[in-house]
Order: structure tokens, then sequence, then C-alpha cells
């Protein structure tokens, strides 16, 4: 499937599967800061179309530059674009998860996105919440798979080697991350709240 999509550019379906990506895992951290106990369901959601559709765009284009990168030091040859098809088509499982936060928050309100549901809570919402919450890490599991088996398609890398390289990458993404917001902090003290 992938080598298909090497030919391609990168194209509108790319950027709205990383954009969905991006919705979706900015609702995972709304729930993971208990966003639900000051926030509405509306504006928590608002947020996360804005903010998250930009960071899910911007990681792809990171993680591609990152995996396209260390795919050349490597001594294999990957394009930008194939690596960019690699994580948006395969992080679809994790975009599909939206679904499941959209029903879930119309079923359960405020408590989708509140860390430990309160003990008033009724029954079936704390199991719903449980399921979701399996959901979305199944579906995450299952984009992760995607994503190495991708990688190692396009790049003639043995599963394991893909594992690893993926592995590795994800850690530079993440240390980009940090020191990025390390210098939002420093620059601008006031825009950045702990």
């Amino acid at each position: 499937m992938f080598r298909e999509l090497a030919l391609r550019p990168i194209g509108g379906a790319d950027y709205l599967l990383g954009a969905a990506q991006g919705i979706a895992g900015w609702l995972a951290l709304c729930r993971a800061e208990n966003a639900g106990a000051t926030n509405s369901v509306v504006e928590i959601f608002g947020q996360a179309l804005l903010m998250g559709s930009i960071m899910g765009v911007a990681s792809l284009f990171l993680m591609g530059a990152i995996y396209a990168r260390l795919a050349s030091r490597a001594g294999r040859t990957a394009a930008r674009n194939q690596v960019f098809h690699v994580l948006a088509y395969g992080g679809v499982p994790l975009a599909a998860s939206l679904v499941v936060w959209i029903f879930t928050a119309l079923l359960t309100g405020e408590a989708t996105f509140e860390k430990v549901p309160h003990p008033d809570v009724e029954g079936f919402v704390a199991l719903l919440l449980r399921m979701q919450f399996i959901a979305y890490v199944l579906l995450t599991v299952w984009s992760v798979v995607i994503q190495v088996m991708g990688l190692s398609e396009i790049q003639g890398l043995t599963t394991r080697k893909a594992f690893v390289l993926w592995i590795l990458g994800q850690v530079i993404g993440i240390l980009a991350a940090l020191l990025l917001f390390i210098l939002i902090a420093t620059l601008f003290p006031n825009a950045v709240t702990t």
C-alpha cells in the first residue's frame, strides 16, 4: 500500500488524517490534564479543532523530516513525502478514535475529560469511560504497528529495525518538542502556564 502512495505528492487526505490525529491527541491530553473539571465539552472540542489540527499537521512535517533524516543516516533513502504518507495513513486507527471520543462526550459530557470520574458518576458512565480509554489505547497501538510496517516497507528494513527506527524518531521528536517548549517559556514567560 505505501509503495503505491510513494509516487503521490502530499495531498489533502494526508493533511486531514494528520489533523484528525492531532485532534484525538489533544482530546487525550485534555483528559490527562483533567480539563473536564474546568472547561465545557464545547470549549474542549473547540480547542482541539484549532490547536489539535495545527499540532497534528505540524507533527507530521516534523516527524517526516526526522524519519527521512534517520533513514538517510542509516544508509536508506526515503523521500519525505513517503514518510509523510506512512505517518498520515498509518495513523488512520488513531484518527478513527476521534469518533469514539465524540460519542463518549455526547453521552457523558465533561466526565469524558476528567482523569478520575466523580464518585457520584453512575456505573454505566464509569464503564463507558473505561471502554473509551481502552479503545483509544488499542487504536493508538494499532497505528504504531501500521507505521512501523510502513517504515519497514518503504525503507526495506526488517520489522525489528523499523521499530527501533520508529522509537528513535519518537525520542528525537519528544526532545525537539521539549526544547521548543523551553524556548517559548523562556522568551514568553506569560504565554506558558503550568
